[in-house]
Order: C-alpha cells, then sequence, then structure tokens
C-alpha cells in the first residue's frame, strides 16, 4: 500500500493552520478576556495548543520538501552501481521548476532535464510510486536498444568496458558510459535477453528512463515515456546508506551523485 506523504503533510498543514487561524479571528479574545475577569491565566484548549505548536513546524517542513529538497531511499538495485540498495539520497526540487505539493503542477519553469541527469518521477502506470532512473532520451529523440547497445537518434552511445566479474567466468560487465556530458558506470549481465529491445520515438514534453543496472531495471523500456508532469526532481547526493533497520548507518557513501 503507497501512501502519499506529501497529501499527508499538505492535509495536516492546513488543519493546523486553519484551527490557529480560527480560534485566534473567533475565540482568542473572548478567552483572554474571561481569564482577566477571573484573574487566572489563559487555557488553551489541547486542539489550539497542538495547532499552534505543529504548524509552524510542519508548514517549514512543506516548502522545503515541496519547493527546495526532499530525502529519498533507494529500495531496488535498478540503479546499480550508481546507487545501491539502501542509500539514501537528496533531490533538488526546483532544478526542473516549481511545482505545486500533490497536484504537481508546474507554476515556474527553470530548467529541463539534461541527458545523464539521475532524475526522480512518478511512475506513469499509476502516477503514485516514485521511480529513480537516467535521462537517456529527450523530447524528440530516436532511442533504440539492441543486443545490450544503446543508440541516440542512430548514433552508439560511448561505452568503456572497466570490469568482468568475476574474473574467469564473468556474470557481469562493468562499463564506463558518456551520455551528454555525464561519465557514469552502467553494468551489463552476460546473457542473450532481448527483453526491453527496440526502437522508440520520444514525445515531445516526455523522456526516455533507463536504469545504469540495464538487465534489471523496470525503466522506459517497459512502462512507456515519463511526461514532464511526472517529474518530482533531480538527484544530486547520497547523504547516508542504511541497508536494513538491523544494519549499522554509514556515511562511507556521501557524496555527489554522478
Amino acid at each position: 500500500m503507497n501512501f502519499d506523504f506529501s497529501l499527508i503533510l499538505v492535509i495536516a498543514t492546513l488543519v493546523t493552520g486553519a484551527v490557529w487561524l480560527i480560534d485566534t479571528l473567533l475565540f482568542a479574545k473572548a478567552r483572554q478576556q474571561a481569564a482577566q475577569q477571573e484573574e487566572a491565566a489563559v487555557r488553551l484548549p489541547l486542539l489550539v495548543e497542538y495547532s499552534r505548536s505543529f504548524f509552524p513546524v510542519l508548514f517549514i517542513v512543506l516548502i522545503v520538501r515541496s519547493f527546495l529538497v526532499e530525502p529519498f531511499q533507494i529500495p531496488s538495485q535498478s540503479m546499480v552501481p550508481t546507487l545501491e540498495v539502501g542509500d539514501f539520497i537528496l533531490v533538488n526540487k526546483f532544478q526542473y521548476g516549481l511545482r505545486l505539493p500533490v497536484l504537481g503542477h508546474k507554476f515556474v519553469d527553470i530548467d529541463d532535464p539534461k541527458r545523464g541527469d539521475v532524475m526522480v518521477f512518478r511512475n506513469p502506470e499509476d502516477n503514485v510510486t516514485n521511480y529513480i532512473k537516467r535521462v537517456v532520451g529527450l523530447p524528440g529523440d530516436r532511442i533504440s536498444y539492441v543486443n545490450k547497445q544503446l543508440l541516440i537518434n542512430g548514433e552508439p552511445v560511448s561505452e568503456r568496458l572497466v570490469a568482468a566479474l568475476p574474473a574467469g567466468r564473468p556474470m557481469e560487465y562493468f562499463f564506463e558510459e558518456t551520455l551528454g556530458e555525464n561519465t557514469h558506470r552502467i553494468i551489463k549481465l552476460n546473457a542473450d535477453n532481448k527483453m526491453g529491445e527496440g526502437e522508440f520515438i520520444v514525445p515531445e514534453g516526455q523522456y526516455f528512463m533507463m536504469g545504469d543496472n540495464r538487465d534489471r531495471s523496470k525503466d522506459s523500456r517497459f512502462i512507456g515515456f515519463v511526461p514532464d508532469k511526472n517529474i518530482v526532481g533531480h538527484a544530486f547526493a547520497i547523504w547516508m546508506h542504511w541497508e536494513s533497520f538491523f544494519s549499522i548507518p554509514s556515511f562511507s557513501r556521501v557524496g555527489k551523485i554522478d
């Protein structure tokens, strides 16, 4: 079951803010006058007291999370070796424009995704689940993926073999790939796998996304193109690694995401 934390945060902020505002406008003055007549301390109703305490905190969290930076945890191996399961990342929420919380409507246009960016987006199949992949195809691009070779507009994407593991009987091949100005590592399995092969023409206002773990990623080859309205933000840094509740958090992977 998916919980929409953004929706919960917006509702909590609106409710606590409304309670505080209504009390201030309609009841606070009368309550203060009554307390003065009785020469007693002003006692706030419990709901009002909690609302006044929590609203400023919720409002600040809402602003930061919606328009500045939002944390995410990596749940799958689709972006290995760039991102590992258990990595906690930071996502820039304003680089691709400012969007309304929950609705996702962009009301300030700042910049567009670049080829090679690591981007968080809502899965176009359900428009709820957050995915993280790499931007491969921009609007208007012709993307081909045949025999594990990626081509963009008919040109093979540059890649250099850096490792074959395990030595002697390799199961995985590690390549250094260059997309635009971005150089990063990807993994391909040593197995014949025709799934996801084909040619794709990226429509206007949409993007073609792929995972760096090419044979273990459910990406645009399977879920389709990602419309601009589904963009969440640009993943730019790892700030912690915590694989499971019973493990010890590590900061050895802290740094910029390539």
